[in-house]
């Protein structure tokens, strides 16, 4: 390959890195937990950008009780957010990795500190531990 077709390449691969980086920047993933009491959204940097607790979620006669349920609905729908947004971000930036190493997952501003270097997610289970869902109050699955 000759030098321009090399600076061609180089180029036309900044320019799929830029591609992805933007529809990762655009993009909004969600997670739940307690069977949608609570639903938390994530967008493509990893950000968490809502969250919403059902009413129902909420049991006014033993406020520790739910205090500590939401708290664990929380954290599980913010992990599986987190989750779908690692897979988006590896959807993405996955076939970038591939080329010559440049603009892999764990090279994206921003998401590396989200994403472990984009193989794993905040607060994710290890293989053989129980799934977050495992968790949640009651076993109530997403």
């Amino acid at each position: 390959m000759d030098m321009q077709q090399l600076l061609a390449a180089a180029q036309q691969m900044q320019s799929q890195l830029m591609n992805a980086q933007q529809e990762l920047a655009d993009a909004e993933v969600e997670g739940t937990s307690g069977g949608g009491l609570v639903t938390a959204t994530v967008n493509g940097q990893g950000e968490l950008v809502n969250l919403v607790i059902s009413a129902a979620a909420i049991d006014p006669s033993d406020t520790a009780e739910t205090a500590q349920s939401v708290a664990d609905l929380v954290l599980a729908a913010v992990r599986d957010a987190y989750r779908a947004a690692g897979e988006l971000q590896q959807e993405k930036m996955g076939p970038l990795a591939a080329l010559g190493g440049a603009g892999g997952p764990s090279e994206v501003p921003g998401l590396s500190e989200f994403f472990g270097g984009g193989a794993a997610v905040p607060g994710a289970v290890e293989s053989g531990a129980a799934e977050p869902e495992d968790d949640e109050p009651g076993g109530a699955g997403r």
